[in-house]
C-alpha cells in the first residue's frame, strides 16, 4: 500500500540530505519524498534530487513552519486524482541513514489509532544546550492541554491529511511543533508518542548553536503566547475594540 509521503524541510544539509532521502524512500508505503530546500546556500537541493526526491525551493529562508506547509501543498497537488490522500510523514534533513527506522511512526496513523504521532528517540545524543527550550515547550503544552509530551520539539511526526489541514496555518519557525500539538489536542484529534531509534546531529556549544537555541526559544514563546488563555482573551478584546 503506497499511502505515505515523506516531507523533509532542509537548509544547508548537503552533506546528509542524500542519505536521509535514500533511507526515507525505503520506508514501507512511502512512494514519494518531497524535500523543501528552504533557502540553502549549499547544494542541498541538488543532492536531494540525485537521491530521488522531488525538490521544491524557497528563494530565501522562510522557516520550518513555512517549509512544512510548502511540502504539504506539493503533496496535495501530486495527490490529485487519488482515492485517498497520502499520510504526511515529516522528517528532519539530518537523520541520514537512521531515517530508515521511521516506519513505526506511520503504523498507528495507518491503522486509524492516531491522527498524529510524535517520535521519542530511543537513542539519545549529548546536547549542547541545557533543555530550557524543551521545558518551555513541555510546560506550555501541559498548561494548554493537560498532556505532557516526552520530546515536545521532536520534528519527526506522521499526520493524516485531515489533521494537518485542521492545524493550518502553522506557527512560524521553530514554534511549529509546539503549536501543532496544542492545536490538534484542543481540536479533539488523537496524538500519541512512538519510540523510534532515530538520531540527528546534536547542536553544539558554539555561537551558531547558541543563536539557534535563542531562535527556538523565541519561536516557541511566540507560539505559546497566542495560545495561552489569558493572552488570547486580551487579544480578542483588543480586536473587538478595534472593529468599526
Amino acid at each position: 500500500m503506497q499511502d505515505v509521503a515523506v516531507i523533509i524541510p532542509a537548509k544547508d544539509e548537503a552533506d546528509r540530505i542524500g542519505a536521509t532521502v535514500e533511507a526515507a524512500l525505503g520506508l514501507p508505503g512511502a512512494d514519494l519524498v518531497v524535500v523543501v530546500d528552504d533557502g540553502s546556500s549549499d547544494g542541498t537541493g541538488e543532492a536531494a534530487e540525485r537521491a530521488g526526491a522531488r525538490v521544491v525551493r524557497h528563494s530565501r529562508n522562510r522557516g520550518k513552519g513555512a517549509a512544512m506547509e510548502t511540502g504539504a501543498e506539493a503533496v496535495r497537488l501530486l495527490d490529485d486524482g487519488r482515492d485517498q490522500p497520502r499520510h504526511l510523514l515529516f522528517l528532519d534533513a539530518d537523520l541520514a541513514g537512521t531515517a530508515a527506522e521511521a516506519a513505526p511512526l506511520v503504523e498507528p496513523v495507518r491503522a486509524g489509532e492516531a491522527d498524529m504521532t510524535i517520535a521519542v528517540f530511543s537513542t539519545t545524543v549529548k546536547l549542547g544546550g541545557h533543555g530550557f527550550v524543551v521545558r518551555l515547550s513541555r510546560d506550555g503544552i501541559r498548561r494548554a492541554t493537560g498532556w505532557t509530551a516526552t520530546q515536545p520539539l521532536n520534528g519527526q511526526r506522521c499526520l493524516t491529511r485531515a489533521a494537518f489541514e485542521a492545524a493550518r496555518p502553522l506557527a512560524a519557525g521553530f514554534g511549529v511543533e509546539t503549536a501543532l500539538t496544542i492545536d490538534l489536542l484542543r481540536a479533539g484529534f488523537r496524538v500519541t508518542e512512538v519510540e523510534v531509534p532515530l538520531a540527528h546531529r546534536a547542536t553544539g556549544t558554539d555561537w551558531h548553536a547558541q543563536v539557534h537555541r535563542a531562535r527556538q526559544f523565541r519561536d516557541v514563546a511566540r507560539a505559546l503566547a497566542v495560545r495561552e488563555p489569558a493572552v488570547v482573551t486580551r487579544l480578542d478584546r483588543l480586536r473587538a475594540f478595534r472593529r468599526p
